[in-house]
């Protein structure tokens, strides 16, 4: 039988001004947006400024976390968060290009989605390859952010404890094996 109710972190990120207001300004707007979507907002990251990825992709982001309690299965809250985007004016032209707003579902309590190979493969994907390829369906956990800290360090101030299903580590743990300047470079806005 399933839950009422999961939790899930939401990455939040934008780096393009939206008529005029700063990307800031775009993410606060952004998590009223989620929360009128019917989601209960569990807790919000500060803000905080981090390089473009990949370098030189454009202007720095501003990026976020938040979790999220629904009711909503992991495609429902998928397809809601894309709503949000396109409502901010997001365009999904460019992979890994400058954007108005970007909110990935980083994690769903602790499913593995769509199942353990599937989510490997993505995983171990070589960076040439990631940045050609884009998966067609939902993987869960998203297979990088234990390579990002401009993920893992938002993600540290809501769910720091959180454990991956797949690598068995927190995210206190993840973001410590990290390059001490990649985490240097996320600053608090």
């Amino acid at each position: 039988m399933r839950k009422s109710s999961s939790e899930a972190v939401i990455a939040l990120g934008a780096n393009l001004s939206l008529s005029a207001s700063r990307p800031r300004v775009t993410l606060e707007r952004a998590i009223d947006a989620i929360s009128r979507q019917g989601f209960v907002i569990r807790a919000i990251s500060r803000f905080f400024e981090t390089p473009c990825f990949p370098a030189g992709a454009g202007p720095d982001y501003v990026n976020a976390a938040v979790v999220v309690e629904t009711d909503k299965t992991p495609l429902e809250l998928l397809n809601m968060l894309h709503d949000v985007e396109h409502e901010f004016g997001r365009e999904r032209v460019q992979r890994w290009g400058m954007r108005t707003l970007d909110l990935d579902l980083i994690c769903y309590d602790d499913l593995v989605l769509p199942d353990l190979a599937e989510y490997e493969r993505w995983r171990v994907l070589p960076l040439d390859a990631q940045k050609q390829q884009a998966p067609q369906e939902l993987i869960l956990p998203h297979p990088r952010l234990q390579d990002r800290a401009f993920v893992l360090v938002p993600m540290a101030d809501v769910a720091p404890g959180w454990r991956h299903p797949v690598l068995g580590r927190t995210v206190t743990e993840m973001l410590a094996e990290l390059d001490a300047d990649e985490i240097k470079a996320v600053t608090p806005v």
